[in-house]
This record gives C-alpha cells, structure tokens and sequence, in this order.
C-alpha cells in the first residue's frame, strides 16, 4: 500500500502507533476492541481505560494523539526513503505474520514482499561468531535459497549478515527485520547489502518509525517478526546468552519449527545451540535434515485466492524442463519411453532430468526404470 496523505486510515494508524506506550500487543487490544485507529483516537477516557493494560496517562496520550504526533511528516518521511507502509490486514501484509499473538499494526517496507516468501526459514545467529559459523550460514543459505525458501535474518553482523549474502549469492529471495527505522541501516557497514535486498531481491522491514535508533530494547521485540515471518528458525551460533536464541523462543511460542547447527563441543559460541539441541530442536547438518521436517507444512502453504500458488520449495528452482517433466507424474509408475512421448524431449534429456529431479528427492525410481512422483 502506497503511503498516501489523504488516506485518513493510514493517517490514523500512525498517530496510534506513534503514541509512546502503544506497543504491538496494546496496540492489538485497541484495534481488537475498537475496529479500527480512527475508532480508538475517538474513544473517550473512559472507553479507552477498559482495555487491559491502559492506564489514566496512556489513556490521555492516545486522546491527544492527533495533535502531538505527525503522521505526515512520518509519511513523507517513508516516501523519501522509498519505503511502502504496509497495515495489518491489507494484501500486501504477510500472511504467516497474521498468525502470530503480537502481529505489528504497521510494517514499514523497502522492496516487496512475494507469495514465494511464505515459504520463509530465519537463519539467524551470534555477531562474535567463528569462521565456522560464517562458513556454515552461508551455505545453508545459500542451499536454502536454491530449494526455493526464502532467507529471513535481522542484517546484524555475524551470522545474520552471512545468511544474507548465501542466499543473494543463489540468486534467491532474502527479508531483513531490522530493530531500527528504515531511515538509516544499522549497522551503517550492511548499507550496501539492504540496498542489494530491497533492490528486487526481498525487502528490508521494519515495524519501528523511521527515525528511530537502534535500541537494546527493540531487537528482542523484532525478533518475533523474524520468527513470524518464517515456518521454523535455524540458530547456526549462540552463546548460552546470545540474543538469537530470544528468536528461538518466540519460534517455540509461535508454533514454529526450530532447528540449530551444532559445532565444536569445546566451542563457546555453539553452546547454546547445543542446548536447543538438548531441549528438543532438530539438529541441522544440510538443507535435507530441514526438508525432512519442513515437508508438510511447506505443503500446506495456500496463497489468497487471487495470488498464483505457492509451490513446494524445490519446485520454485526447477527449470522449465524440469517442471514439464515433473508435471508428466503422478502416483502411476511411467516408463522413460512414455515420459519422451509425452514431453517431446530426447532419451538423454529425459534421463539427465530425472536423475537431477531424483537428487532433489521430487521423483523416486522403482524397478524397471519406473517412475513416479514422490
């Protein structure tokens, strides 16, 4: 949604949203209650105090809201920087992100989110992280990326950073959540790489105004965007402490998969991924051991009825020979012969085919040169 200054609603959402005290799951109680933020600035004191968790303060500032914030400024200020802002309940909200208890009211966006993107995995993990650590996110994402999910991290340094860049180099799809307003990246080093992101390759996200500073507070609060976003998180370096595990966390809260990467036993930076590891998250080794666990949910993933459909993650990466092969199966065994009937490709081309689409784990071989979609 286009931010627009004669949109009164948007308007409304933002002098709401940036009255100080007014966070997502108050912001959620107002709106549950109400309908809408035009509903909620018109509320009297009185009505206003009957929602859990407003007081007599809060109750005046949302009052006086319209007069001592500016939505205007806020929304010259988005379309200035090329950001879109994105309300709970418009099309172009992310459906995952619904599901969530605390879903933000407002999402500020540069780039686009995609109907691909609701086959999200977060990949997320310490700032002091190891070689190891840069080596192994990389290749998960990237790995990630060429299966057809797309890479959802919060663009901090170390693992978040890697993750990024692995799945940029594949030539997939990649969502930053910063902690931050849009109006400056932070950290100012990853400037490039939101630029890279937003420039058709994801989006760079935020639920924060756009001037507001990187806050210790805020990432914690982010990082359940990043889990929401997403059917499950891979923690690939964590210490006992690290921050990434709070993503972890909100995964377990929010129904989502959780998956870690273990590493050196005398490794302080994977001993909180080893804890996971202990509390019941799958161990991750290759993007196969996510596939393994992801299977079914990814095919229960259904787009609005006006988006096209959202395929399995490794259909999203077949070639058009793949995928006219692939469309030739089904649950009946077909012989090579009958599949270059149908298709029209060679003996050779047919074989090759079907060895990439059995590697991908997408056609299963059975004796005599059978096939069948798997």
């Amino acid at each position: 949604m286009d931010p627009n200054p004669a949109d009164d609603s948007i308007r409304d959402l933002l002098a709401l949203t940036l009255t100080p005290g007014v966070g997502p799951l108050t912001g959620r109680a107002l709106l549950e209650r109400f309908g809408t933020a035009r509903a909620v600035l018109d509320a009297t004191a009185a009505e206003l105090r009957e929602v859990q968790g407003i007081g007599p303060k809060l109750a005046d500032r949302i009052r006086h809201a319209r007069g001592d914030n500016d939505p205007d400024r806020e929304i010259a200020e988005a379309r200035a920087m090329g950001a879109t802002l994105v309300p709970r309940g418009s099309p172009g909200y992310p459906p995952t992100l619904e599901e969530i208890p605390d879903p933000p009211a407002l999402l500020y966006v540069k780039g686009a989110f995609e109907p691909r993107d609701q086959i999200g995995i977060a990949l997320v993990g310490s700032r002091r992280c190891t070689p190891y650590g840069i080596r192994t996110a990389e290749r998960l994402a990237a790995a990630l990326a060429r299966t057809g999910f797309t890479v959802v991290s919060g663009l901090a340094r170390g693992i978040d950073a890697a993750a990024h860049r692995g799945a940029l180099k594949a030539g997939g799809r990649t969502i930053a959540v910063l902690g931050n307003g849009l109006s400056a990246i932070y950290p100012p080093e990853h400037e490039g790489l939101a630029a890279e992101i937003a420039d058709g390759r994801g989006a760079v996200v935020s639920e924060s105004p756009m001037t507001q500073g990187p806050l210790a507070g805020l990432f914690p609060q982010r990082n359940r965007i990043i889990s929401g976003l997403c059917l499950g998180v891979i923690v690939v370096e964590a210490a006992p402490r690290s921050g990434s595990l709070t993503t972890a966390h909100h995964a377990m809260e929010q129904n989502r998969e959780v998956f870690a990467v273990p590493g050196p036993v005398d490794s302080l930076a994977s001993r909180g991924c080893h804890r996971l590891i202990r509390d019941g998250a799958r161990l991750v080794e290759t993007v196969d051991d996510v596939l393994e666990e992801l299977g079914p949910l990814v095919r229960e993933v259904r787009p609005a009825p006006d988006e096209p459909p959202v395929r399995h993650p490794a259909e999203l990466a077949l070639t058009d020979q793949e995928r006219s092969l692939l469309g030739q199966l089904d649950d009946s065994p077909s012989g090579v012969d009958v599949l270059i009937a149908r298709t029209g490709l060679t003996a050779s081309q047919v074989m090759a085919t079907l060895s990439v689409l059995e590697l991908k784990r997408m056609v299963k071989r059975l004796p005599g040169h059978q096939f069948v979609r798997a």
